[in-house]
């Protein structure tokens, strides 16, 4: 290792020291220790051969002072000539065991990385959906990546490192002295020449780094959120396209002035560290020299000396780091395991159970519901603010009761914000409620298994969400056993057919983020489709087709009818005339059920629903006899 890569090494270690200097608990390292342990033989080999390796490092030096002195004393060629078979043979066995040394710790940090990567993603799909409309994606992914490599680094780098450093250092100092006790103390008295630079070097890259991060990040924001579909309209329709290219350039020029910046100072403290460096070789070959000159020690011993000053210097300015490493790691596991920490609300009870075969009814049994508060559901890191918000648990559901029988339709209006759609939530179990029950077919959904309700129950929401990924692989999530013609015939009932059979790539056709390539009427029946492909046996609707112009509505409105068809269906509607058919409608007012009854009983209450009735049709023209939606009549 040369004194500039050592260099280089003390201004990395420098620049990672600006970390958090926290306490850690012994919970921490046992929950560690658990991550590591199916990795344990492969960590002891890595170790292991991290020893032989500092060792093998400080052996050529000692050997290449052995051969300065065989040449000079003019000792035996054959003497020479088996040292320099000696070097050659370590480095040989250096070159090997580096590789099976790297073998290892890519085994150790991909494992550990796997293991860590799986765990966090599989605990947040168990989270609640309350915890996802808190947190931003970003915060989350992070840890996932970010954080995960962190900790990785604790096992692949850190550990590997301290470990033979500190062998390598010790070694270093026993041979240096038994060399040169003098000379020895003249290197650590030149030592602080190292460090101490490189830290207040450090911390600047350090401060540098993570400005150049913070505009990287801004941009990163800017770009993902102006480059999706949404934005990129947004922009055109009322943006300013030229302040968003100036705001961009901005960051970009900051981050260019930081780089150079960077670079300068880089290079600056290196070429003053090389130059230090220069001048303590220069100062050991001087007072060792003057030694040699003196009969106190062999010119060999002078020579393996300086190549000895890299071997104390390196390790000396790692383990001065160590510290703030392992803490750094720390760190990253601590903030994997506060995810791993955060405990869903909605789990599944041990001795939980199927729906019962058949048709299902949907019972409500005087619910009441509040939203729960952040702290219950959240972390601030993943909010990226300072302090939780702790309000929460308002009530917004007061006591719906309601009954969906087997192959009804229960059709929910009302105004905005008036709790329709909580109520579509609490039947999938995304929420738990507070108060009464939720029944399917007389079991309470918090004794029912997660997949059994998802078997049993479909759900269509106005803005149908699709994956930028195939046709087929939006359609299978429902039913990944679904063969060719069970697609083609979900997608003939949902109207969809002919359109995906005129595509390039029919059903490997990508639909975009968040089905972007496809109008609106033309993703919400692929949902459709999808969900008549999971054949449910309860069908949910929440507004589907609230944002559709009339072709839409019409061809959507069919696939509809053939979704509803002899399944028990709750309809979340704005839209009156789709709703009329309905064997049961249900106004729901600031979360409570004011008025039920079908669409002529509740025209001749004369209240609520009639008010809202007036408000979308002019009663002159309205009709006495109710629309009915395709695949409905007769109900």
């Amino acid at each position: 290792m040369s004194m500039e890569t050592t260099a280089w090494n003390s201004l990395y270690h420098a620049m990672n020291a600006e970390e958090e200097r926290r306490p850690f608990s012994r919970a921490t390292l046992r929950r560690i220790a658990g991550f590591a342990r199916p990795h344990r033989a492969l960590l002891l080999r890595f170790l292991l051969l991290s020893v032989v390796t500092a060792v093998l490092a400080v052996a050529t030096p000692v050997l290449a002072g052995r051969v300065v002195d065989a040449i000079v004393s003019r000792d035996d060629l054959h003497v020479v000539v088996w040292l320099a078979v000696l070097i050659a043979a370590i480095a040989v066995a250096e070159t090997a065991i580096g590789v099976w040394n790297r073998w290892l710790s890519a085994r150790i940090g991909e494992g550990l990385i796997l293991d860590l990567r799986t765990a966090v993603f599989d605990h947040v799909q168990r989270m609640p959906i309350a915890f996802f409309t808190r947190t931003r994606t970003g915060a989350l992914v992070s840890r996932l990546n970010n954080d995960v490599l962190g900790a990785q680094r604790a096992f692949s780098d850190t550990l590997s490192g301290v470990v033979s450093n500190l062998v390598m250092l010790v070694l270093t100092l026993v041979v240096m002295i038994q060399l040169s006790w003098q000379v020895t103390v003249l290197a650590l008295v030149l030592l602080p020449m190292f460090v101490l630079p490189a830290r207040r070097m450090g911390s600047r890259l350090a401060r540098m780094e993570r400005e150049a991060a913070n505009h990287n990040a801004a941009m990163s924001t800017q770009m993902t959120e102006r480059f999706s579909a949404p934005g990129a309209t947004l922009v055109k329709l009322f943006g300013r396209p030229a302040h968003e290219s100036a705001e961009f350039a901005l960051r970009a020029r900051r981050v260019r002035d930081i780089g150079v910046r960077a670079a300068m100072v880089q290079w600056i403290f290196i070429a003053a560290l090389t130059l230090v460096s220069a001048l303590a070789l220069s100062l050991v070959y001087g007072l060792g020299g003057f030694y040699a000159l003196a009969g106190q020690l062999d010119p060999g011993d002078v020579v393996a000396l300086a190549l000895l000053l890299t071997r104390l210097y390196a390790p000396l300015t790692a383990l001065a780091s160590a510290r703030v490493e392992v803490m750094s790691a720390l760190v990253s596991f601590e903030r994997v395991f506060e995810v791993l920490d955060l405990q869903p609300l909605i789990a599944e009870k041990a001795t939980a159970t199927v729906v019962p075969a058949g048709p299902v009814a949907v019972e409500f049994d005087n619910v009441h519901f509040g939203y729960p508060a952040a702290d219950k559901v959240s972390l601030a890191s993943l909010e990226e603010v300072a302090k939780l918000d702790t309000r929460g648990g308002v009530e917004v559901l007061h006591g719906v009761s309601f009954r969906a029988e087997p192959g009804q339709m229960v059709a929910l209006v009302g105004s905005s914000g008036a709790g329709k759609s909580t109520i579509a939530q609490l039947i999938p179990r995304l929420y738990d409620v507070d108060e009464g029950a939720v029944r399917l077919s007389g079991v309470d959904v918090r004794d029912l298994s997660f997949d059994s309700i998802r078997d049993a129950l479909g759900m269509v929401t106005q803005d149908g969400h699709l994956f930028h990924e195939t046709i087929r692989a939006n359609l299978t999530l429902a039913r990944p056993e679904a063969d060719e013609d069970d697609l083609w015939e979900a997608l003939r009932r949902a109207r969809l057919d002919e359109l995906v059979a005129s595509l390039p790539d029919g059903l490997d056709t990508v639909v975009g983020e968040r089905g972007y390539r496809l109008s609106g009427g033309e993703r919400q029946r692929l949902t459709i489709a999808r969900l008549l492909l999971a054949q449910p046996r309860v069908v949910i609707l929440d507004e589907a087709t609230a944002h559709l112009d009339s072709t839409s509505e019409a061809a959507v409105q069919a696939a509809l009818g053939e979704a509803l068809a002899d399944r028990t269906a709750v309809v979340i509607a704005h839209r009156l005339s789709t709703v009329r058919a309905a064997d049961l409608i249900l106004v729901v007012e600031d979360g409570s059920v004011v008025e039920r009854g079908t669409h002529l009983d509740l025209l001749a209450l004369e209240g609520r629903y009639a008010e809202l009735y007036r408000t979308q049709f002019d009663p002159g023209s309205a009709e006495d006899a109710p629309l009915t939606v395709p695949g409905l009549a007769g109900r």
